[in-house]
């Protein structure tokens, strides 16, 4: 049993541990992962501006998709992103055994870059064994696919 109350658990090699309610819990981080995207540079890595030339900047396209497709086509689709949750909840234990789940992601005329990079983000930082299905839902959107990528 743990001598410190404030982590009432005790750890095996596996990296899962037992509680003192009988539950398991897992840390469920990929340490491999946050390492390697601490390492990257590039535009817009660890969410960081893209610095625009003038003439890379058009007003049409920020209009169009509230965001400038050209910076978020530019952009990496794996990019690495800044860890913003609070310190507590980067030490925090999961269950085990946790239930799988469907993800549904509602878009309306969104660019590919940016709606690809949702999912591309889902799949690389969830746990494979908790994703069922990943479901894309165009909300009557009413451009071709084309002019997604303008």
């Amino acid at each position: 049993m743990s001598l410190d109350k404030r982590f009432p658990f005790v750890p095996n090699e596996e990296h899962s541990y037992s509680w003192t309610d009988g539950l398991k819990r897992k840390d469920w981080h990929n340490y491999e992962s946050i390492r390697q995207d601490l390492m990257r540079s590039g535009k817009g890595e660890h969410g960081k501006p893209y610095p625009l030339t003038e003439e890379d900047q058009s007003d049409s396209a920020y209009r169009e998709n509230g965001f400038n497709i050209y910076v978020s086509n530019s952009i990496a689709l794996d990019r690495s992103l800044p860890d913003i949750r609070h310190p507590n909840c980067k030490h925090k234990m999961y269950l085990e055994k946790l239930p799988n789940t469907s993800i549904i992601i509602p878009f309306h005329n969104e660019g590919w870059s940016s709606l690809l990079r949702t999912v591309h983000s889902v799949i690389s930082r969830s746990p494979d064994q908790l994703i069922a299905e990943i479901i894309l839902v165009d909300d009557f959107s009413d451009r071709g696919k084309q002019e997604h990528w303008q």
